[in-house]
C-alpha cells in the first residue's frame, strides 16, 4: 500500500488586522460633500445682459413713429421634389403687387415663372445688359456688385432665399441692369420674363389698374429709415415762412405679453423630514429646477416665434455671409447696420470658426472685461458665446449683434417684480398641497419676454457655415 505525502501549502496564513478599516471608519464619519452639480447650466450671457424692465400688468407696449412699409418682406415657395413654385399670395410682397388681391391672376403669375438653376460663378445677370426679368431666389446665395466711382467693381450686398430683384422692370420695360449679380453657391432661381408679364396684364384689367395706381401713386414724405418725415427749415435768412410739422405715429403700435415656463416640483415629505441634514433637500432640488428654467427663458427669449430674437429681427437688419464662414468683414457689415452696437452673441462653434478666419489673416482680436470675464471681442464688441442660438443639421448658425436699453432705443427684457410668492425677480414658488402618497408639490413659474424698440437695435448675420 502506497501512501502519498502531501506538499507543504505555499499559502500563507491571514495576518490579523491591527487596526480600523476605512470602510468600517466610514460608517462613523462626516463626509465632505458638494451640493448638487448639473451640467445642464450654462453662462447665459443674453439674461446677463439684457437690462429688464418692469412691466405692470403683464403687457409692454412698443410706440413708434409712423413707418411706411413698401414690400420689404420676404418671398415663400413650396417645393415638389425637385421643382419649386412661388406661393401665390406672396408675390404680394413685391413693391409693385403690394395690396393686390386678385388671387386667379396672382396664380397665373405664378405659373409664369420660371425655375432656373445656377452653379457657382454663373452670372444671373451683368450690368448693362436689358432689365427683362423679375428674379425670386428660391435657395441660394448671391453677390450683386457694381462699378464704383473710379471704375472699379464694388460690391452691393447679398441675395438669399426669399429675397428677389428686378422687381420694377415691369415699370421701366426699356430699362438696363445697374448691377450684375453673381451665384456665390449652387441656386435655384424663379425669372418671370417681362413679356409674360406684359400679357397677362393685357388678359387682366385688375392687374394693369393695379399697376397704373401704383406708378402714379405719390410715395409720402419720409427719412431713409422709412418713418414720415418731420419737415424742419434750416440754413435760411430773412424772414421766411417757418415749416409746420407733427410727429405722426403708428396706430397699431407692437404689445409684449409676458411669457411663461413652469413645472411642478414634488419632493416626498419623508425625504424632507428625515434627510434634510446638512443640506435643506427642498432648497436643493427647487436651486436646480430654477436653474432649469432660467436656461428655458434664455432659450425662448432666442427662439421663440412670438418674441425671440431670431424670429423678430426686421428682414432689414437680416444679412448673410459673403462667403461661408463668418469673416472679419462679415462682423463689420453687422456692425455697420446700427449705430453703438453693444453686444455680439454666437454660438460657441461659430464663435471657433470666426476665430479660425482671423488666425488665416494674421488677425487677433483682443479679449475684454465683461462682468469681470474676459471674452473675446471684434472692434471692441464683445463677442459672447450662447448656446441657445441654434446649429442647423448643415452646419450653420446665426450671430446676432444688439443695442440695448430703453434710453438707447435697444432690445430690453421684460418682466414683473413683486407677484405673489415671488421667489426671484419675476419668478414665483407656490405650494400645491400634499397628495395622498404624501408628495408635496411645488409650482415653478419664470415669467418673462423681450422687445425690441426700434429695427436697427437688432441684427443677424444668418447661414454662418461653421463646419469648414
Amino acid at each position: 500500500m502506497s501512501t502519498s505525502v502531501e506538499p507543504e501549502s505555499s499559502v500563507q496564513p491571514a495576518q490579523a488586522q491591527l487596526s480600523l478599516g476605512t470602510d468600517a471608519a466610514r460608517q462613523l464619519a462626516t463626509t465632505t460633500k458638494s451640493v448638487p452639480q448639473m451640467r445642464g447650466i450654462s453662462s447665459r450671457w443674453l439674461l446677463r445682459v439684457l437690462p429688464w424692465v418692469q412691466v405692470s400688468a403683464g403687457t409692454y407696449r412698443v410706440n413708434r413713429r409712423l413707418t411706411y412699409t413698401v414690400g420689404d418682406g420676404r418671398v415663400e415657395f413650396v417645393s415638389t421634389g425637385s421643382e419649386v413654385r412661388v406661393i401665390p399670395p406672396e408675390l404680394g410682397e413685391l413693391p409693385l403687387l403690394r395690396g393686390f388681391s386678385d388671387a386667379e391672376t396672382l396664380e397665373a403669375l405664378a405659373d409664369a415663372f420660371v425655375q432656373r438653376e445656377y452653379a457657382v460663378g454663373d452670372t444671373l445677370v451683368a450690368e448693362g445688359q436689358p432689365a427683362d426679368h423679375v428674379f425670386l431666389i428660391a435657395h441660394g446665395k448671391l453677390a450683386r456688385t457694381g462699378t464704383g466711382k473710379y471704375g472699379d467693381e464694388t460690391s452691393l450686398g447679398t441675395l438669399a432665399d426669399g429675397d428677389y430683384f428686378g422687381e420694377r422692370v415691369p415699370l421701366e420695360p426699356d430699362a438696363t441692369w445697374h448691377f450684375t449679380v453673381r451665384a456665390v453657391t449652387r441656386c435655384t432661381v424663379l425669372a418671370l420674363p417681362l413679356q409674360a408679364f406684359q400679357e397677362l396684364a393685357d388678359r387682366s384689367e385688375s392687374l394693369r389698374t393695379h399697376v397704373a395706381e401704383f406708378a402714379d401713386r405719390s410715395t409720402p414724405p419720409a427719412n431713409k429709415r422709412g418713418e414720415a418725415d418731420i419737415a424742419v427749415t434750416s440754413g435760411h435768412s430773412g424772414e421766411p415762412a417757418i415749416t409746420g410739422t407733427f410727429v405722426d405715429y403708428e396706430l397699431a403700435p407692437r404689445e409684449y405679453e409676458l411669457s411663461v415656463a413652469q413645472t411642478i416640483l414634488r419632493v416626498h415629505t419623508r425625504v424632507a423630514d428625515l434627510y434634510n441634514e446638512p443640506m435643506n433637500q427642498v432648497e436643493q432640488q427647487l436651486r436646480l429646477t430654477i436653474e432649469a428654467l432660467r436656461e428655458r427663458q434664455e432659450h425662448e427669449m432666442v427662439n421663440n416665434r412670438e418674441f425671440g430674437l431670431l424670429h423678430n429681427a426686421d428682414l432689414g437688419q437680416r444679412i448673410h455671409t459673403r462667403g461661408g464662414p463668418p469673416t472679419p468683414d462679415d462682423l463689420d457689415e453687422l456692425l455697420s447696420r446700427r449705430r453703438k452696437t453693444q453686444y455680439l452673441l454666437a454660438h460657441p462653434r461659430t464663435i471657433a470658426a470666426f476665430g479660425r478666419e482671423c488666425n488665416s489673416r494674421g488677425l487677433y482680436p483682443q479679449n475684454i472685461d465683461v462682468l469681470g470675464t474676459a471674452v473675446r471681442s471684434w472692434r471692441g464688441v464683445p463677442l459672447l458665446p450662447c448656446n441657445k442660438i441654434p446649429v442647423s443639421e448643415t452646419g450653420t448658425s446665426s450671430i446676432i449683434a444688439m443695442r440695448t436699453g430703453e434710453d438707447n432705443q435697444g432690445v430690453v427684457g421684460l418682466h414683473q417684480t413683486g407677484i405673489p410668492d415671488e421667489y426671484q425677480p419675476s419668478l414665483n414658488v407656490r405650494f400645491m398641497g400634499i397628495n395622498e402618497q404624501a408628495v408635496s408639490s411645488y409650482l415653478v413659474s419664470a415669467y418673462y419676454s423681450a422687445a425690441i424698440l426700434v429695427p436697427d437695435a437688432l441684427g443677424v448675420l444668418e447661414d454662418v457655415e461653421i463646419g469648414r
